[in-house]
């Protein structure tokens, strides 16, 4: 009996730390339509400011190429006579927060081209510039480079080709859905893929050049074709391909 009453403690105490999370923003894309109290679409392909995004990307982002499906997010690359198609939508300005826990359950695209990402700007962005922003990629995937997941740190001090990154090759990626996840406090931003963790980034020197991730941040969900990072060659036998998101949620830690 004793044991019995042990296992009950022990269970509704692990309940109780579960739901002791406070979710800040959950979107489980059930509509029929994009939420836009939550989300922005990002059109174009970032002319006349940064064409190609600054990575010489070569889709045109469309809020055709986005929808929701089964209670799931699909972001669609295309290719037809005019060029690439693809979708971008962002919380910037509805949803931004500093610290905590982003989860987001995902299917990916494949093909050479390919390149989905999850990832979060800093909110001052539009008045600093990238990459004083900062920048939490919390997922990005290359097709031409199957089985590897990266995630990435881009800072003043590290960008671009950014020394704050780690690969990580798991060979069933690309089998149905993953849970991507990144825990950030003051202290460190810890990745996680499946609940295992994959790469911790906690410098000892947090100034402003190395740690500009002391100010809230919003969420990006894109997927882009070729540029820098993805291609720049592209298999265009490949399309469509679609980025599946099943849901997106923030934790307060």
């Amino acid at each position: 009996m004793k044991h019995i009453l042990y296992i009950f403690i022990l269970t509704v105490t692990f309940v109780s730390c579960q739901d002791s999370k406070k979710v800040l923003f959950e979107e489980n894309f059930d509509d029929e339509s994009l939420n836009m109290s939550n989300w922005n679409y990002q059109l174009g392909n970032g002319c006349p400011e940064i064409c190609g995004w600054g990575n010489n990307e070569r889709q045109f982002y469309t809020k055709e190429n986005v929808s929701l499906r089964n209670g799931k997010l699909v972001i669609t690359a295309t290719k037809d006579s005019l060029g690439y198609k693809s979708g971008r939508i962002t919380t910037q300005d509805k949803f931004e927060f500093q610290y905590g826990t982003v989860e987001v359950k995902a299917k990916l695209p494949k093909g050479y081209g390919i390149w989905p990402a999850i990832w979060m700007l800093g909110s001052n962005i539009d008045a600093v510039g990238w990459p004083t922003s900062g920048e939490i990629d919390i997922m990005e995937y290359v097709g031409k480079s199957p089985h590897e997941i990266h995630t990435t740190l881009h800072t003043p001090d590290s960008h671009g080709k950014s020394i704050n990154t780690k690969i990580t090759t798991i060979e069933t990626i690309e089998d149905g859905f993953h849970v991507y996840k990144c825990h950030w406090n003051s202290e460190k931003i810890e990745f996680f893929i499946d609940d295992t963790l994959v790469y911790t980034f906690s410098p000892e020197n947090k100034n402003e050049k190395v740690w500009p991730f002391n100010q809230p941040f919003y969420i990006i969900l894109n997927l882009a074709v070729g540029g820098n990072f993805g291609g720049p060659d592209v298999d265009d036998t490949i399309f469509p391909q679609e980025f599946i998101i099943d849901y997106v949620r923030v934790y307060d830690y």
